[in-house]
C-alpha cells in the first residue's frame, strides 16, 4: 500500500486528517484498558456497571470494540489508495470516532440502559463503517473490494447476535465464533495482499539481484482461502451437529487441513528472507498464528479437548489478530507520518512483548496448572504492547506529517 499524500496541513486538526490517526490511538488505548480492567474485575477486586458478565464483556469488547477500531483505521487509510478518492476526514471522521466511543460507553454502563438501546448503539459502528466504505468503493466502481463491506456487515450481524444470546441465554453459542471467523477471513484477505507485496518491495530494494521473491497470488491462494472459509463455517455451526461423529471428524479434519494450507501459503511468501527488518518480519510472524490456530482448534475438535480448542482460539485472537494489528499499526503509522519504514529498537520491544502476551496466553490453555503465573504475564505483556504503542506512536498520530 503506497503512502497516501497527507494533506492535513490545510486542515485545522492533523489528528483528523486520515483514519489511522484517531482509530489507532484510541484503539490501542482501549486495548490496554480492556485487559487492565478485565483482570481485576474477573478476580472480584473491582466492579464495572455493565450488564454483561466479565468474560462476556471482555470477549465482546475485544471482537467488537478493539478489533473494529483497528480495522477502521486501516480501511479508512487504505481505501483512498484503492479508489483514488479523497479520504474521509475532519468532521466525518470525528463523527465515526464518536459512534465507536458511544458503543464502548453504552456497554460499560449497560446496567443503566435498556438492552435494545445498548445493542443498537454497539451495532451502529460496524454498520456505519460499512456504509462509509461501501459508498467510497461504489463511487469509484471498485467492485473487487466490496467483499470487505460484506465482512463488515457480517461483523455487525454477529454483534447483534452476541447481545441477543447474552440477554436471552446468558452466554454466546455462535456470535463469538462467528466474529472470530469473519475477522480471520478479513486478515487472510488483507495479509494475502500486503504481506507478499511489502516483502517483494523490500527484497527488491535491499536484496537486488537475488532469487526467491514471493509467489504471486494464484490458484493455491484461492484454494487455501476456500478451504479456510469452509472450515471456519463448519467450526462456527458445529454446535448444531456436535452429536454426529461424522460432523466432528469432518470439521476437525478440515480445520487441520486449512492450517497446513495456510502454512504452505505463507512459505511461498519467503518469510525467512525478512528477518533483517523487524517491521516486515512481524507481519510474517503474525500470520504464523493463523495456521497454528487452525491446527490447534482442529485437534481440539477431533480429540474433544477443551485445552487445545482454547489454545487455538487464543492463537487466532491474541496471536494472529492482535499481533497482525500491532504490526499494521506501526507500519502504517510510520509510513503515513513520513517516518522511515524500519523498526527502531523501541518498536521491536513492542513486538517482543506482544509475542510474550500471545505465547503465554496460548500456554495457559495447554498448561492450566500454571495459570496463576502465565495469565498475569500475558495480561501485563498485552498492556505494555498496546500502552507502549500509544506512548511511542501517539505523538506521531497527533502531529502533522514530517517533511
Amino acid at each position: 500500500m503506497a503512502p497516501l499524500t497527507d494533506t492535513h496541513q490545510s486542515r485545522p486538526i492533523a489528528f483528523l486528517s486520515l483514519g489511522f490517526r484517531p482509530f489507532f490511538l484510541f484503539g490501542a488505548l482501549y486495548a490496554a484498558l480492556l485487559v487492565a480492567l478485565w483482570v481485576p474485575w474477573f478476580l472480584g477486586i473491582i466492579a464495572v456497571p455493565s450488564a454483561f458478565p466479565p468474560v462476556a464483556w471482555h470477549a465482546h469488547e475485544l471482537l467488537f470494540g478493539f478489533v473494529p477500531a483497528i480495522i477502521a483505521g486501516f480501511l479508512l487509510t487504505a481505501v483512498p489508495n484503492w479508489t483514488g478518492r479523497a479520504p474521509i476526514s475532519g468532521t466525518g471522521l470525528a463523527l465515526l470516532l464518536c459512534v465507536w466511543i458511544f458503543g464502548r460507553l453504552s456497554l460499560a454502563f449497560s446496567t443503566h440502559l435498556d438492552p435494545l438501546v445498548t445493542a443498537a448503539v454497539c451495532v451502529a459502528f460496524p454498520l456505519v463503517l460499512a456504509i462509509a466504505i461501501g459508498h467510497e468503493l461504489v463511487a469509484a466502481r471498485n467492485w473487487r473490494n466490496l467483499k470487505i463491506v460484506a465482512i463488515l456487515c457480517g461483523i455487525a450481524i454477529a454483534d447483534a447476535l452476541f447481545h441477543y444470546e447474552i440477554f436471552v441465554f446468558g452466554r454466546t453459542k455462535f456470535a463469538h465464533t462467528g466474529a472470530v471467523a469473519l475477522v480471520l477471513m478479513l486478515v487472510m484477505i488483507v495479509a494475502g495482499r500486503i504481506v507478499p507485496l511489502f516483502t517483494t518491495n523490500w527484497l527488491l530494494q535491499n536484496r537486488p539481484g537475488r532469487s526467491a521473491l514471493p509467489v504471486s497470488f494464484n490458484r493455491w491462494d484461492v484454494a487455501s482461502m476456500v478451504l479456510s472459509g469452509a472450515a471456519l463455517v463448519a467450526w462456527v455451526f458445529l454446535p448444531l451437529f456436535d452429536e454426529a461423529p461424522w460432523s466432528v471428524s469432518a470439521t476437525g479434519s478440515a480445520l487441520v487441513a486449512a492450517g497446513i494450507a495456510n502454512v504452505v501459503r505463507q512459505a511461498r511468501w519467503v518469510p525467512q528472507r525478512t528477518f533483517a527488518e523487524p517491521l516486515l518480519a512481524i507481519l510474517h510472524v503474525a500470520y504464523v498464528f493463523v495456521g497454528v490456530g487452525f491446527v490447534l482448534t482442529g485437534l481440539g475438535v477431533l480429540w474433544d479437548d477443551p485445552g487445545f480448542a482454547s489454545a487455538g482460539l487464543h492463537a487466532w485472537t491474541t496471536g494472529a489478530l492482535a499481533t497482525m494489528m500491532i504490526a499494521v499499526m506501526t507500519r502504517v503509522s510510520r509510513g503515513h507520518t513520513g517516518r522511515r519504514l524500519t523498526a527502531p529498537w523501541s518498536t521491536v520491544v513492542l513486538y517482543a512483548v506482544m509475542l510474550v502476551a500471545a505465547l503465554s496466553r496460548i500456554a495457559v490453555s495447554l498448561a492450566p496448572e500454571h495459570t496463576m503465573v502465565l495469565l498475569p504475564l500475558s495480561s501485563v505483556a498485552w498492556v505494555l504492547a498496546f500502552g507502549g504503542f500509544a506512548a511511542l506512536y501517539g505523538p506521531m498520530l497527533l502531529r502533522p506529517r514530517v517533511a
